[in-house]
């Protein structure tokens, strides 16, 4: 009974986790808690975000495959669509409170700073894989064709990692870069050491 109630619990409880950052960054903005520039800060904590839960995405299989725990999976496409969801979140923050969602100044933006662009790029990988992340879906499209296209989560990867490198570059401070850089950097070549064993 306590096995099957952690079990139906585990999920409902992963998405109260998942959206703790989303009520804070509510509660900050409406308690005037974000600092001198409320735009900037709504920016940086939702890029923050995506990257963490991407890291945490990449690291449910290894973790399964050390722990013999196979329910782990079924985590995963919870993880992915929140790291959708808060990419999106961090898109909407630069168009909307950055760029007034002026269409022509965020193209000139791209052109301007490329890693804008290198950030836009993930984004539309990220909406591939989440809006195909549905049983439904993947029937429809069949599990070797989508299981393809979700391997192109690694270029998200270092799509993100190059985001952050050339954003982090005027201000000349890498420390969290290679912060993340370095468990990315494992986290694929965990995966590639795997596929050449097999």
């Amino acid at each position: 009974m306590n096995k099957w109630l952690l079990h139906r619990l585990a999920k409902p409880c992963l998405l109260i986790v998942l959206c703790l950052p989303l009520i804070h960054l509510v509660f900050s903005a409406f308690a005037d808690r974000l600092g001198a520039n409320p735009a900037e800060a709504l920016i940086r904590s939702t890029g923050d975000w995506t990257l963490r839960l991407l890291c945490l995405t990449l690291v449910i299989s290894p973790l399964r495959e050390i722990s013999k725990w196979s329910g782990l999976a079924r985590f995963r496409r919870m993880v992915g669509v929140s790291t959708f969801f808060y990419g999106l979140l961090h898109l909407l923050s630069y168009s909307w409170l950055d760029m007034g969602l002026d269409v022509p100044d965020i193209a000139a933006d791209f052109v301007k700073r490329p890693f804008i662009l290198v950030g836009f790029a993930a984004m539309l990988l990220l909406s591939a894989l989440a809006a195909t992340s549905f049983n439904v879906v993947i029937k429809a499209m069949g599990v070797k064709r989508w299981q393809m296209l979700h391997r192109s989560v690694y270029a998200i990867a270092v799509l993100a990692i190059l985001h952050f490198f050339w954003m982090r570059s005027g201000k000349n401070d890498f420390t969290e870069v290679g912060v993340y850089a370095a468990i990315l950097g494992i986290l694929l070549g965990w995966r590639v050491r795997r596929y050449l064993r097999k």
